[in-house]
């Protein structure tokens, strides 16, 4: 398969930066009119592979949802032997400040925005369980963090456990074996962005209303992210842009379930078209067709929906060696130097 330039540049500079210690996840950042960045590509599954999905996915910075999102019908236990799996690298910058951290829940994914750096480092996230849901709507920032955190269960947690036959600690003390993982930074007063002791949880909903990140990630942050910084929620399932060139792109992710019946339902949950991606959407350029196949695929992926002539179809992902990382790894100048959360 033909590779483009551009895929040739970044997987290059991916597999220069693999040899390094300690990465994170970069790209840079397109004009200020311009919010598309990235590029999918594809692996093949080794002939002899018995792993899961979940270690694909952390090999190549993404999170169980995106998998599965853009590669519909995959076996998440043992993805087939020589099979294709498309990596989802290409995004819609979500419509918020580029400032800070942005998590949009219904993505699971956390962006942030090193100062002075003109990048943008995306993670994957687990986030709350219904019921107990990470916050939507909100703005607040990095109050305190801690090298080290202790979790301590309130008495409804202990309650639940103790329903399933599990009895839970008063406290769990610092250490590879917290929920908590290794690391936390604390927005509010009832949450925090920390580590976890499960990794399969990353692009889940499993928390108690915390967002959860790899191990690798929540050191990256801990140690980048100044205390103060600024820290937005959002829930944008649906994610359009339009480009430079004047091509529009919409990006459709699964809502996230409001509910018992949505959660327990076989159908897929209700799509709503925010007013701001909808004023993309209803210009004449936009192809109608392209974005009913989108809301219907709800691959994750940003799709072309503009009036594309017959000659010009999109390009395929390019494809990769399923061992290298995919984006643009680089190093970021680290900026950095009680009550317990939910987890």
């Amino acid at each position: 398969m033909k590779m483009s330039i551009r895929a040739l540049l970044t997987l290059f500079t991916a597999l220069v930066a693999f040899s390094q210690a300690a990465f994170a996840v970069v790209y840079p950042l397109p004009a200020k009119d311009s919010r598309l960045v990235g590029e999918n590509i594809q692996i093949t599954v080794p002939a002899d592979s018995k792993l899961p999905l979940e270690s694909f996915a952390a090999q190549y910075q993404m999170g169980l949802s995106n998998m599965l999102e853009a590669n519909p019908g995959v076996d998440p236990f043992l993805p087939l032997p020589g099979s294709t799996l498309i990596i989802p690298q290409q995004l819609i910058l979500p419509d918020a400040p580029r400032e800070g951290i942005i998590i949009n829940s219904a993505e699971m994914r956390l962006y942030y925005y090193p100062k002075g750096t003109k990048t943008v480092v995306v993670l994957p996230i687990g986030i709350g369980q219904l019921g107990k849901d990470t916050p939507l709507n909100w703005v607040t920032t990095v109050q305190r963090k801690k090298d080290g955190p202790t979790w301590t269960p309130t008495a409804k947690m202990r309650e639940e456990y103790a329903a399933d036959g599990e009895i839970l600690p008063a406290v769990y003390p610092a250490g590879p074996d917290n929920p908590m993982g290794l690391y936390a930074l604390y927005v509010g007063r009832l949450y925090a962005i920390h580590g976890t002791n499960a990794n399969f949880g990353i692009g889940l909903r499993v928390s108690h209303g915390c967002v959860r990140l790899r191990a690798d990630d929540i050191k990256y942050l801990f140690d980048s992210v100044p205390v103060g910084t600024r820290v937005q929620f959002i829930n944008e399932p649906l994610k359009a842009t339009v480009e430079p060139d004047g091509s529009r792109y919409l990006e459709v992710h699964n809502p996230l379930s409001a509910n018992e019946e949505e959660l327990k339902s076989k159908d897929p949950v209700p799509v709503t078209i925010s007013a701001s991606v909808g004023k993309v959407l209803m210009d004449p350029v936009v192809n109608q067709s392209e974005v009913d196949a989108a809301i219907k695929a709800r691959s994750g992926m940003p799709v072309n929906v503009s009036q594309l002539p017959a000659e010009a179809p999109a390009e395929a992902p390019a494809e990769v060696p399923a061992e290298a990382p995919t984006e643009a790894p680089t190093e970021v100048p680290a900026d950095v130097p009680a009550q317990a959360p939910q987890s």
